[in-house]
């Protein structure tokens, strides 16, 4: 196994050249902000008398930060080890590309929008921004799980961060669309971009693993974990950069609703769309969280509560009915291997968040804000505010958004497709063993016994 995946070298001088080349590009590059440096901060403070350092930025969104940073790490990584030989890698590698990803992230979007007199100043909401760039590569890294290398995840990420910083660039800067959740810059670009990526990387093959792309009762049981974490901390998630005040409070309140409601939708789908009425573990992992996805866009908007519950009610629906009628078609017409169901839990209730957010948009008025409207929407002033015209360029943004997907997942798909990186051979996908030190298990017993049937394990055993 050793020998066909060749991470002894490959791997280890991939991390140290790229650590090696974030901290030459850090050290000239990214310097403290304002809250953070010790001479600025206490300069400031000395210079007003009222100001307390309580009112740090750090303690308005440390406890956001918190939140979906156990996300990133926990949440995501333990939603994808429902596969029953692959936990290690599940976790493992979530864990590599996501401490990978910060730190380039920092640096893509710094670039784009954080750049102060040449530096790029960070605190604690670049570290919520970065955490969000990585939460999109971690999307498309459920789309090709289990079938690629540490080394091509890496690559990749490389990639994907580079153009998540320029679509986000686009669609807030240029465009100055609304999207504190993400539901356009983070679930949908790294749905699609994962989607193409697979394509690309198409095994036509890959049924020589299948024994292995199956959960087994306690494989489902640790994704279930992933699958609590991000369904608590979701409401922390779409509001962690949103105004403080009304718009932070009312994003947490209309993603809570609309999680509780989409739950409900998905026990009640999971269990009609089987011949027997039971429920699918599946479904309940990934469909529950679709409704945080759909409130993305919209969830600092006027949404009102029960908007909220329609719209996680239809994420929890189009989610179920995608797992159970829309990946087969993917899979045997179009050649998309999602491991995950990246599409359904991200892609398609993404582009409802967005869609969302377009409508929403397009009704809201000075009548219904007040003068929240301007802390909504940048350029809501009351005298200039044209609604279809910000419901115009919330609808452009989705389309900014799959374009750069499509494309940049494309090209990446092509770069990764290259026989450089170790990749694992079809008959090996979706296997630890092949990476990883696996304690108490023989190599050579174990190969013998995945390939053999029921019958014939049974007779080894004995």
């Amino acid at each position: 196994m050793a020998e066909a995946t060749n991470m002894r070298l490959r791997l280890p001088l991939l991390c140290i050249i790229l650590e090696v080349i974030l901290i030459i590009l850090f050290g000239t590059l990214v310097e403290y902000n304002v809250d953070t440096d010790a001479k600025l901060w206490n300069a400031n403070k000395n210079q007003s008398a009222t100001r307390h350092d309580y009112e740090n930025e750090f303690y308005y969104r440390y406890p956001s930060f918190q939140d979906v940073h156990v996300m990133i790490f926990v949440g995501f990584g333990f939603l994808m080890t429902f596969l029953q030989r692959y936990g290690f890698s599940s976790v493992g590698f979530n864990f590599l590309i996501a401490a990978f990803s910060l730190q380039w992230a920092t640096l893509m979007q710094g670039f784009f929008h954080g750049m102060h007199h040449g530096k790029i100043h960070v605190g604690v909401t670049s570290m919520i921004n970065a955490d969000f760039c990585t939460g999109s590569v971690l999307i498309s890294f459920g789309a090709v799980l289990g079938k690629t290398s540490p080394v091509q995840l890496l690559v990749m990420a490389i990639f994907e961060v580079t153009l998540f910083a320029v679509n986000e660039f686009i669609l807030l800067t240029i465009l100055g669309a609304n999207d504190a959740g993400g539901s356009m810059t983070i679930h949908t670009f790294g749905a699609y971009f994962g989607l193409v990526v697979t394509r690309v990387l198409y095994r036509p093959n890959l049924d020589k693993s299948k024994h292995r792309n199956s959960s087994v009762y306690h494989s489902d049981l640790f994704a279930m974990i992933g699958t609590i974490y991000l369904w608590m901390f979701w409401p922390s998630f779409n509001s962690a950069i949103t105004n403080y005040g009304d718009p932070q409070h009312r994003t947490a309140m209309n993603t809570y609703y609309s999680l509780a409601s989409c739950t409900l939708a998905t026990f009640a789908f999971s269990a009609l769309v089987n011949p027997e009425g039971k429920l699918d573990m599946v479904h309940i992992q990934n469909a529950a969280l679709a409704g945080g996805v759909a409130v993305g866009t919209a969830g600092e908007m006027m949404l009102t509560p029960f908007g909220s519950m329609i719209v996680g009610f239809l994420a929890g629906t189009i989610s179920v009915l995608g797992y159970k009628y829309l990946t087969p078609v993917l899979e045997s017409k179009l050649k998309i291997q999602d491991t995950c169901g990246i599409h359904n839990l991200h892609g398609m209730p993404g582009v409802l968040g967005a869609v969302v957010g377009a409508v929403t948009s397009a009704l809201a008025s000075p009548a219904v804000y007040g003068n929240g409207l301007q802390r909504v929407f940048a350029d809501g002033e009351p005298g200039e505010w044209n609604a279809q015209s910000r419901g115009g360029f919330q609808a452009i943004s989705l389309v900014v958004t799959l374009g750069m997907a499509l494309i940049g997942g494309l090209v990446t798909g092509f770069i990764l497709k290259l026989p450089i990186y170790g990749a694992p051979p079809d008959t090996h996908c979706f296997e630890d063993g092949l990476y990883w030190e696996v304690p108490g298990e023989e190599e050579g017993h174990h190969e013998l016994n995945e390939v053999a049937t029921p019958n014939e394990t049974e007779k080894l055993n004995s």
